[in-house]
């Protein structure tokens, strides 16, 4: 079988990376696409995904991004008849645009509520043939296929992620030491038209108030402000995971970020207006108690959270935490093994979902 994984963001890699290296020791023919973004590719090469074809850069306004939807539709057209591609994987449109041209199926990957994606929803729901959806989603398209997991959880659950503590001695840190990650991000997505993160005057505010606890470490989607270039992330992307699962609090705007630090067990706080609004955060902070998110007008209420979590002994809060992901864990699945087997066995995995979803469970 032949399978195209066409990634529109970095986040993209770290969902489907594994599920591209079982497919290709199981004997599948796997290619990549991906768009003009410097650490997508670099993340990548990596993890050995290539080669692939560049569809160039994205366009920030709904009118450029229509066009440039447009010109990646005529593309992966050619390249998919020509390459024989049984099935593609993407978290956007177009792999299904061309899956109704073609005799390719189309899989689309989609942790959001619809009502945050409305332009997902209306373009990509109903040219996909299966949306892999968080089980804590409801969905109206009946393409919808529900799984016990989360994107996140493709790439740290324990049997496909174990931190390297050589991160701790090239950030320059000890192992036991205490330290914090902030994540600032651009709000540049379709579905962020209209959103609001942390402003600079916030996130200032924060930084000093880490400050004296430890170390603060500082990554961004978007350039630093000259307040916070002292504490740039200082190694590559590729091993911010490992560092994170060592952190002692993580704090930002960012949705997957925030979500990847409470699946590792640690403290997470996160400052956006989806706060509230989105069922795979709500369900890791109300089911779980692994994260807590805050609307920017509720600023004051995440900094007083934030210094009660700091006066905490670290060691406590950090059992704590871990004891929180452990009770996540045995609810949920390796959803990478999940993938690659209904990927593979498709489509008698799908008729197995349907009369028994319940059969999932046995990819612990």
């Amino acid at each position: 079988m032949n399978i195209l994984i066409d990634i529109g963001h970095p986040a993209h890699v770290h969902l489907l990376h594994g599920v591209a290296c079982d497919l290709k020791k199981l004997g599948h023919g796997v290619f990549y696409s991906v768009r003009d973004i410097l650490v997508a590719k670099r993340l990548m090469e990596h993890f050995g995904m290539t080669p692939w074809i560049d569809l160039g850069g994205k366009k920030d306004s709904l009118m450029g991004k229509a066009q440039t939807v447009l010109h990646q539709d005529v593309q992966l057209l050619r390249f998919v008849r020509k390459n024989h591609i049984d099935v593609g994987l993407s978290s956007g449109v177009v792999l299904g645009h061309v899956a109704s041209m073609t005799k390719m199926s189309a899989f689309l990957f989609d942790d959001d509520d619809d009502t945050a994606e409305p332009l997902i929803v209306k373009y990509g729901h109903p040219m996909s043939d299966v949306v892999f959806t968080p089980g804590c989603i409801h969905r109206e398209t009946k393409h919808a296929l529900y799984y016990a997991g989360t994107h996140e959880l493709a790439y740290l659950h324990p049997n496909r992620f174990t931190p390297d503590p050589t991160v701790l001695e090239k950030a320059g840190l000890k192992a036991g030491e205490r330290f914090f990650i902030m994540r600032f991000v651009a709000l540049k997505g379709h579905h962020d038209v209209g959103q609001l993160g942390l402003s600079l005057d916030q996130k200032c505010r924060l930084l000093e108030l880490l400050k004296p606890y430890g170390r603060v470490i500082v990554t961004s989607e978007r350039a630093l402000e000259p307040e916070f270039e002292p504490y740039r992330l200082p190694v590559p992307p590729e091993e911010i995971h490992s560092l994170m699962a060592y952190c002692s609090l993580f704090l930002g705007d960012s949705q997957t970020m925030t979500s990847e630090a409470a699946i590792l067990g640690v403290p997470a706080l996160k400052c956006n207006t989806f706060a509230g609004r989105l069922s795979v955060p709500n369900e890791l902070e109300q089911k779980y108690g692994l994260c807590y998110a805050y609307q920017p007008a509720d600023f004051d209420k995440l900094y007083a959270h934030t210094e009660r979590l700091l006066a905490k002994d670290p060691e406590m809060l950090r059992r704590e935490w871990q004891e929180k992901r452990q009770r996540f864990l045995d609810d949920h699945i390796d959803v990478t093994a999940f993938f690659t087997w209904f990927i593979e066995n498709y489509p008698e995995s799908q008729r197995m979902m349907r009369e028994n979803p319940d059969c999932q469970y046995r990819f612990k």
